[in-house]
């Protein structure tokens, strides 16, 4: 099986051309303490309190990687494989920690470099020294390219078996709260394509999460706009959206649309951001991740800007929707920037404070 770690130019072209047509057109586990012993490393905890989840999904691996990160290798039951799962753990292995779980963009955080887009939360931010100092177990699956972390209705030749809802909100938590010590409190939040995933979770299992950061995400998936943008990106690794969601016609559609039922997010603490494509202080030769390189900072004034205009409208929009129903969140528009992770890192520096205060509740 296939699995792709980046995006073919031609993929990328047809996904800016749709996002510009788009603009023109106007079961949980019971958190688990450590033993009472003297705790040992995060690697060796971990192996050793990890249970498995109800369904069978286990914990095969826990090894040290870089920093503070222990990379997990978790049997998916419903994936019928294993994910790669990279978590940041507590300064303070001995004591109870809220879980935050990290989401990727449209290549599922498997491309080292590359568009806007390639990379993940530990390769393209300072997510682990910012954390170092939070009681906060920090979990960013790996994988999931295309697929808006959902539960496909049909195996993809390309992807194979799509099951991310249910690992994300079944599977995992039970794993992740007894290896780490859980204290019971999650939030979740994501860029570009996860900015709709985690919605899209957090309607999925109301119960798991309390509070939601979306980063550049475009909410609105089921009107013929949000069709076209979501075909795009799915298509742009190779896959084929009928094997999510069905035909365009499918009711699926609109049941996965979190604009649609943005009443169901009554509750959460919400932190929405987005740029609006203009050329903003990082869209700079020296910017993160350009190194003076001309043709990374074109691709992200070309292909970001796009983006971001696009983002930053749908974002408006779920804001309109959000005050209409009198549900309270926070919504930053920026006045420029790109669809970019030195943006990006900013929004979580800025969220931490709303995903913190509800994890604390």
């Amino acid at each position: 099986m296939h699995h792709p770690t980046g995006l073919r130019r031609s993929h990328r072209v047809r996904l800016v051309a749709v996002c510009a047509a788009a603009m023109l057109a106007g079961g949980h586990g019971m958190a688990v303490a450590p033993a009472d012993a003297a705790p040992a490393d995060p690697v060796t905890a971990a192996s050793a309190h990890a249970r498995p989840g109800p369904d069978g999904s286990h914990l095969l691996t826990a090894v040290a990687g870089r920093g503070r990160v222990v990379e997990l290798t978790v049997h998916s039951a419903a994936m019928r494989r294993p994910i790669s799962v990279e978590v940041l753990p507590p300064p303070d292995i001995s004591r109870r920690a809220p879980v935050l779980y990290l989401l990727n963009g449209i290549d599922g955080g498997g491309s080292p470099s590359g568009w806007s887009g390639g990379g993940n939360w530990l390769t393209r931010t300072d997510a682990a020294r910012f954390f170092a100092d939070k009681q906060v177990t920090v979990v960013m699956p790996v994988g999931g390219a295309g697929s808006f972390f959902a539960d496909w209705r049909a195996d993809d030749p390309v992807h194979g078996r799509q099951r991310w809802t249910t690992f994300l909100t079944r599977e995992l938590p039970p794993i992740i709260d007894s290896a780490f010590g859980g204290a019971g409190g999650n939030a979740i939040a994501g860029l570009s394509m996860a900015g709709v995933s985690v919605f899209e979770l957090a309607l999925a299992d109301p119960e798991l999460y309390r509070g939601v950061g979306s980063f550049s995400g475009c909410v609105r998936t089921s009107d013929p706009l949000g069709q076209l943008m979501v075909d795009a990106i799915v298509t742009a690794t190779g896959g084929d959206s009928r094997n999510m969601w069905g035909p365009p016609t499918d009711p699926a559609w609109r049941a996965n649309d979190p604009y649609l039922h943005a009443e169901r997010l009554r509750g959460l603490a919400l932190y929405v951001a987005s740029g609006n494509g203009l050329p903003g202080p990082l869209d700079t030769l020296d910017g993160p991740g350009i190194g003076h390189n001309p043709m990374k900072l074109g691709d992200q004034l070309l292909v970001g800007g796009i983006l971001d205009a696009l983002a930053g409208r749908c974002t408006q929009e779920l804001r309109d929707r959000l005050r209409q129903l009198n549900i309270p969140a926070k919504v930053v528009l920026r006045p420029d920037g790109t669809h970019s992770w030195g943006y990006w890192q900013q929004d979580l520096h800025n969220a931490w404070p709303t995903l913190s205060a509800a994890l604390d509740r």
